[in-house]
């Protein structure tokens, strides 16, 4: 039973976005240093490992894994294995603002997906909610001047950003709209390890398939070590660990408005480490993504 808004899960969802703003602009920053499917597997394993004190029990023959196996492989594709993969595959050739451009979509796909597959209804109010947040979006994006939207060109690595929008979409009504076992549901390290089980597996065979292309160069250093240890602990684990009440607790339509805080966050990222003064066009950003979260998640 999803419940209304509360300031807590508002900021469950809101350190998300955070995290992954961090993770866009790191994967971009390292993306010559290691392939991407295989910074992928890097990140995942490391974050095995982490939860790994947190969550042995679930790799035991006993435990609520086994018996719903297909549901935490579906998971630990979507999630794990494909949405990243096809994130640090678009940063590739895509510059961050694209990426970012393609990922605002996300509230679309949420109640697309919700409506033709999960049986939602979408009310008027989300769709309020949608238009209000991808202006918000959009005057990040255009810095204020809308005619900076006419410059913009998408290439092709913004199609793999798209499908893994479609890919976390899909990701997220699963995680409220199929049983699960209660053993899982209290602990959420023992559930985010369930799917990252397979998930490992799945981007473990990617990147095997970037391997035997011959795209095995790393460039090993400080740099890559510093990146791989945040991005497994802040936008892996913790995000996902927010990520995953926020959606149980308000309901995947509610929660996709909160990724097109990425962005905006991206923005303020840029601020923080390039010098670069906060604009009035953030304010309005911010006022009109705020706004459609709350109109959107009125009951």
């Amino acid at each position: 039973m999803q419940e209304k808004l509360s300031a807590r899960t508002a900021i469950l969802l809101g350190l998300a976005p955070l995290l992954w703003a961090g993770n866009a602009v790191v994967g971009r920053v390292v993306h010559d240093m290691v392939p991407p499917l295989t910074l992928n597997f890097l990140r995942w394993l490391l974050a095995f490992i982490i939860l790994l004190p947190l969550a042995h029990g679930v790799l035991r023959r006993g435990s609520g894994l086994w018996p719903h196996w297909r549901r935490y492989a579906l998971l630990g594709l979507l999630g794990i294995g494909l949405y990243n993969a096809l994130q640090y595959q678009a940063l590739q050739t895509s510059m961050p603002i694209n990426v970012t451009l393609v990922g605002s979509s996300m509230p679309v796909w949420m109640l697309a997906v919700g409506a033709l597959f999960f049986g939602a209804r979408v009310t008027s109010q989300q769709l309020l909610g949608a238009a209000f947040s991808m202006a918000g979006v959009l005057t990040v994006l255009s810095r204020g001047q809308w005619s900076e939207l006419l410059a913009l060109r998408l290439v092709p690595g913004d199609l793999y950003m798209l499908l893994a929008t479609i890919a976390w979409a899909f990701y997220s009504w699963l995680l409220v709209k199929t049983s699960e076992p209660t053993r899982l549901r209290g602990d959420w390290a023992a559930f985010l390890m369930a799917q990252l089980v397979f998930g490992l597996g799945w981007s473990g065979l990617l990147a095997g398939s970037e391997w035997a292309s011959g795209r095995t160069a790393i460039d090993w250093g400080w740099p890559l070590a510093a990146a791989l240890v945040f991005i497994a602990v802040g936008p892996a684990v913790v995000a996902y660990r927010c990520w995953g009440i926020g959606v149980q607790r308000a309901g995947p339509a509610v929660a996709g408005f909160f990724s097109n805080l990425t962005p905006l966050f991206a923005a303020l990222l840029s601020a923080a480490f390039l010098g670069q003064a906060p604009h009035a066009y953030h304010a309005a950003a911010f006022a009109l993504i705020v706004g459609g979260i709350l109109v959107s998640s009125r009951r």
